[in-house]
């Protein structure tokens, strides 16, 4: 792939704002991915930076000094165009357990007559594909997803809900996600997730990061009842399985 050109701005006293093509391309992501690995081991080493990647940008922040844009930037550009054709970084596929059931499916009948298909269709078409996670936002641990099945596409609710539940699984316009705690929202709710996606006591809150993959799979009520009782007691550890850069 060609090298995508990148553009560079302030982003405070602290921090810069690197852009990629205004495009969601896993292609780009990757690029973006191999650059912050490069910052990270080579360029910009240590705690005191701090990278946030996300669809087409990185934030490099810096809060103990002030970055001085002009020479910072054409440092920056400068290795990202000297930075070689491939720098691997570590990425997992994670699975995680979905229940369908119509106790947490809210809007799963509403959406399969908006999309003229069986609930089992809508069922079969979201936990057959395999996502990948271009952003964490909005709140902690709210994983953007992309990749959804064209045949899901929908568009968020006109009127969003002002609570919607810890572990809602929801898909909107080309996108599916978790919701890490209750929130308001507008996704489509189809179903519920008992794995804590964030979890602010731990070390490393969140375990799934920026380029990692999602795929869900189908549980009965009785066996999300259970995976939650282990969340609860701390014996549960979803599936992870490490995949090539």
């Amino acid at each position: 792939m060609k090298l995508p050109s990148i553009h560079i701005k302030p982003f405070g006293e602290h921090a810069v704002l690197i852009q990629w093509p205004n495009e969601v391309n896993e292609d780009i992501l990757n690029k973006i991915l191999q650059f912050e690995t490069i910052l990270k081991n080579k360029h910009l080493k240590g705690p005191d930076w701090e990278y946030v990647p996300a669809y087409n940008s990185l934030l490099v922040v810096n809060k103990e000094v002030t970055l001085e844009y002009l020479s910072f930037s054409k440092q920056l550009q400068d290795w990202y165009l000297n930075m070689g054709d491939i720098v691997p970084f570590q990425r997992y596929l994670w699975r995680l357990p979905v229940s369908y059931d119509k106790e947490f499916g809210i809007d799963l009948e509403e959406i399969s007559n908006q999309l003229n298909l069986d609930e089992t269709e809508v069922i079969t078409l979201h936990t057959s594909h395999v996502y990948t996670v271009y952003g964490i936002g909005f709140l902690p641990g709210f994983m953007y997803l992309g990749g959804l099945p064209k045949a899901l596409e929908t568009a968020r609710k006109d009127t969003p809900r002002m609570l919607v539940k810890k572990g809602a699984v929801g898909i909107a316009g080309k996108q599916t996600g978790v919701y890490p705690q209750e929130s308001p929202g507008g996704w489509n709710i189809i179903g519920n997730c008992p794995v804590p996606i964030f979890d602010a006591s731990k070390e490393e809150p969140c375990f799934v990061a920026v380029g990692d993959q999602i795929q869900f799979y189908e549980v009965s009520k009785a066996k999300y009842n259970l995976h939650q009782i282990e969340v609860e007691v701390g014996i549960y550890k979803p599936e992870k399985i490490e995949i090539d850069a």
